[in-house]
């Protein structure tokens, strides 16, 4: 498709500018007003901060192959760029868990939600979340330079993903292919399913809830979150399975543009998403602007 490079760029490098401002603007708003800093926008701009990284490790070169043809890149610059995608993914992964325990908390033990959910606990949530990425994507770097590569050197990707550097190798991949599905089923699968868990429980004490108004604003922050989980994992698993076992019965360059697309429609969704169906962030969005308004 490199006749339309130039058009796919157009609204890739529009959701990209979306994307970062969104989030920074997030970010800055959760860190600026005090009355959001409480464990669910604390974790949401835990979430933002991912994005943003997830973004702006593969779109400014996606945009240079588009724009400019710079095609090439060196080893170690995509085996780094390879470990942060990942790196950031399995994150991103264990921070909508978090969130996910925060509405279970916020829901089923309401009054106890201060107290379970302290800045302490939050903090070491963050901390674990990235050590434990950190060691699940590590063993990457070593599982691709430890092969032999003989003189292929395309991929077929916008940019650098584990299963796209390891099949250039003339090595066996078989312990790749392997330690990835081991890492998407044993992190990425259990966070999805320990979250399919937390919300079972969680919409079963919504559902008990005698208030409909309650019951509504409950639901309503419910259903933000999983709006974001499903189009996270949705694209996600994707192109992770279709990598792996779809890639001579789904077209390439469909692969190819759902891949690109993954790491700039989530990231400039999720802002928009939490700005619309969360009040508190509204207000404080209204709030910040009015001073402008009223000069005009």
């Amino acid at each position: 498709m490199e006749d339309f490079h130039t058009w796919i760029s157009i609204p890739i490098c529009s959701m990209y500018i979306v994307a970062v401002i969104g989030n920074i603007f997030l970010i800055f708003l959760v860190m600026t007003e005090r009355s959001l800093q409480e464990p669910m926008y604390l974790f949401l701009s835990m979430l933002a901060l991912a994005d943003v990284l997830l973004s702006t490790a593969t779109v400014p070169k996606m945009l240079a192959i588009f724009w400019f043809h710079f095609t090439y890149i060196s080893f170690w610059s995509c085996v780094s760029q390879m470990f942060f995608i990942h790196f950031i993914f399995v994150s991103e992964s264990a921070i909508l868990l978090a969130m996910a325990f925060d509405r279970y908390v916020a829901i089923c033990y309401p009054l106890r939600y201060t107290t379970i959910l302290t800045s302490s606990v939050i903090g070491k949530i963050g901390i674990v979340a990235v050590v434990r990425s950190f060691i699940i994507c590590f063993p990457f770097i070593f599982l691709v330079h430890r092969l032999i590569y003989c003189g292929r050197n395309i991929i077929p990707h916008s940019y650098c993903e584990h299963m796209g550097v390891a099949r250039l190798a003339c090595d066996d991949i078989n312990v790749n292919i392997i330690y990835g599905l081991t890492v998407a089923l044993l992190s990425t699968g259990l966070d999805i399913v320990f979250i399919i868990m937390s919300y079972t429980m969680t919409l079963c004490t919504v559902f008990q809830i005698a208030s409909w108004t309650s019951r509504f604003k409950a639901l309503n922050t419910c259903g933000s979150h999983i709006c974001v989980i499903l189009m996270f994992y949705a694209p996600a698993f994707f192109s992770f399975f279709a990598h792996r076992f779809g890639s001579k019965t789904i077209p390439h360059h469909i692969h190819i543009l759902v891949a690109n697309l993954y790491v700039v429609v989530p990231p400039m969704l999720n802002p928009i998403i939490y700005g619309v169906k969360t009040k508190q962030i509204q207000d404080r969005v209204i709030l910040l602007f009015t001073p402008i308004s009223t000069c005009w």
